[in-house]
């Protein structure tokens, strides 16, 4: 789901300056002080950058809503992150390219109509469909058909998939275009989610007031300012909701979230900004949450420009990798909440997910002296300067961009080599990189949507991917992650993926800077909060006291 859209960030429609309160209003929004099984949690957010339709969020706040709003065939643990069924009966398949879904029989949308079969092919088939201009169509881009529903030029020449077939209320089929032994895992993710018809027959109403399944209802959503959910008394799933509901409040800076906390006035961060890390456990102490997530933190470049995509690019990306002291940024910035990184994916998938300790090699660790002869070697800079690009609406990422400029100019020995160049909303800035309008280097990065390799690589590198902002093109990468997609053993398409990998080391595409750990501050008045492997917390878990 979310891609360098997914990295971390707070926006807001209106623009409060110096402001001590959230965007929606301060004072305590715990639901007037109530608690038990029906106290509300009030927690900061960001408000999403597109309508809450599952199809078309790619990127952390909105993916908040819809993992409290649906449920799909498949569920990650919040724990392990393993691909767990969840309205999936049985997911069948003799050859890794054909398979038959079984929906569990029981479940309902909260307005009480039946999930089916057709709830998901319909829901499918609308996620791709070019003229619904969905973010994540490409995530459909496996099955049978999806060329002709979604051309790369032209008019789509079908409506439907022809890979998706409904056989009867609680079956389908799916036909992929090439074989995906992993593709059953991929299921959880919030594309794949089920529709109700009233997202069809009136759906400016439903985009409103979205209707899932999930184990919260939308009660309340002011754009801009706020959301409120509310528990779903008779969500038919294993995990209902432990407290009464989550109010949503959207914040201009996650500075002033924490302020909230800290005076009493919210309940739960889920992003504690880099400058008071050095604080947070004076001031929260074991109610503080440092822990792994699937993110990792890289610096993209854009292809679509010539001066980029050069013979001695290469020398010059790698060179400008091994100018960063990852480390010193890391310990100094970040207060080790990152991991410097040493390749593209992250350590919560382990190593027979794919994680590998060092595949980058050497342009991935610190050597100024080194990094300053690949650069001249490579011809320069182009342009004779470093633009590094990011939203400035959040506290962090001008502070980490600094650092990695003076990094670099340090180990250049040229003060004037890099520069930040920041964007004045994350809406803006997310704007210009996907409408490739950047000339210079940007603030880029991958919050996983899915725990799999796979998905730290294709959707962000593969020729044309939806999350390619960059442009990058490479056959060989290409060859090898189709290679990967087909082998049925999940070993040797861990090791194929890893090859892919090789190719991006050889390339430097973009930099990868660091992991990045789930950071989280929560009040007295709730307990039993965590963060999943996304970073996000397990809404439904909380209980108020």
């Amino acid at each position: 789901m979310r891609g360098a859209t997914q990295a971390r960030w707070a926006a807001c429609a209106v623009v409060v300056a110096l402001a001590a309160t959230a965007c929606g209003g301060g004072g305590s929004s715990s639901g007037g002080g109530g608690g038990g099984a029906n106290g509300i949690v009030s927690s900061s957010w960001g408000d999403p950058q597109n309508p809450l339709e599952p199809a078309n969020t790619n990127e952390v706040q909105g993916g908040k809503v819809l993992d409290m709003i649906f449920r799909g065939l498949k569920r990650y643990d919040p724990k392990t992150g393993a691909a767990t069924d969840m309205l999936a009966e049985k997911i069948e398949t003799k050859d890794n390219q054909n398979f038959t879904v079984t929906v569990k029989d029981g479940w309902t949308f909260s307005n009480g109509e039946k999930v089916t079969a057709k709830s998901f092919v319909d829901a499918w088939n609308y996620g791709a469909l070019l003229k619904n201009n969905q973010k994540n169509a490409y995530f459909f881009g496996y099955i049978e058909g999806y060329d002709k529903v979604h051309p790369d030029t032209g008019s789509a020449t079908a409506d439907k998939l022809s890979g998706l077939k409904a056989v009867d209320a609680r079956t389908f089929t799916v036909k992929l275009s090439q074989k995906f032994s992993l593709w059953p895992d991929t299921l959880g993710y919030p594309a794949f989610a089920p529709l109700p018809q009233a997202f069809f027959t009136d759906h400016a109403a439903w985009v409103s007031k979205p209707i899932g399944n999930g184990p919260y209802t939308v009660d309340k959503y002011t754009k801009g300012s706020s959301m409120s959910l509310r528990k779903w008394d008779k969500y038919p799933g294993d995990d209902k909701a432990q407290n009464g509901g989550i109010d949503l409040k959207v914040y201009t800076d996650n500075n002033t979230a924490y302020t909230d906390l800290t005076a009493g006035n919210l309940d739960l961060v889920d992003d504690v900004p880099a400058s008071q890390l050095k604080n947070v456990k004076a001031d929260l102490g074991d109610r503080y949450i440092n822990t792994p997530a699937g993110i990792i933190q890289t610096i993209a470049f854009p292809f679509y420009e010539k001066k980029w995509d050069t013979p001695g690019g290469v020398k010059v990306r790698q060179g400008l990798s091994m100018a960063i002291n990852r480390q010193q940024i890391t310990d100094q910035i970040f207060q080790k909440t990152r991991t410097p990184a040493s390749d593209w994916t992250s350590p919560v998938l382990g190593e027979e997910g794919g994680f590998k300790k060092g595949l980058c090699g050497a342009p991935c660790e610190y050597n100024a002296a080194n990094a300053k002869k690949l650069v001249q070697e490579g011809g320069g800079i182009p342009g004779g300067q470093l633009k590094i690009s990011y939203n400035a609406d959040t506290g962090s990422h001008k502070e980490w961009v600094d650092a990695v400029c003076n990094s670099i100019n340090k180990a250049l020995g040229n003060n004037k080599a890099c520069v930040g160049a920041p964007v004045g909303t994350f809406a803006d800035f997310r704007s210009q990189v996907s409408q490739q309008k950047l000339t210079g280097a940007w603030r880029a990065g991958w919050q996983m949507d899915y725990p799999l390799i796979q998905n730290f690589l294709q959707p962000v590198y593969y020729t044309d991917a939806s999350s390619n902002d960059g442009k990058w093109s490479n056959k060989q990468f290409d060859g090898l992650v189709d290679k990967a997609n087909a082998e049925s053993d999940k070993a040797k398409a861990v090791t194929t993926f890893q090859d892919a990998e090789k190719v991006l080391a050889a390339q430097m595409p973009v930099i990868p800077l660091w992991y990045q750990n789930g950071s989280a501050g929560y009040s007295e008045r709730i307990t039993n909060v965590s963060l999943n492997q996304f970073s996000v917390p397990v809404y439904e878990q909380i209980k108020v006291k």
